[in-house]
């Protein structure tokens, strides 16, 4: 059993290498450069955010229905 151990904690420690390999390998900014990114896209997209501008009556499928009189 002991062989079976030893190779169960090899398999954990490259699975362990191999995530950091990954992780080192990711392509990093800086916090301050990812915010200025951040606020620019929503600067330029502002006009086209249907939480900012509403949607439409005509668009929205989610309108109240109109209710209908006979009197």
């Amino acid at each position: 059993m002991s062989n079976n151990n030893a190779s169960n904690n090899l398999i954990i420690a490259q699975r362990a290498v191999k995530q950091l390999r990954l992780e080192a390998s990711v392509r990093r900014i800086k916090v301050s450069q990812a915010a200025a990114e951040l606020r620019n896209f929503c600067l330029q997209n502002a006009s086209k955010d249907p939480l900012l501008v509403g949607v439409p009556s005509s668009d929205n499928p989610f309108r109240p229905p109109k209710s209908c009189s006979l009197f």
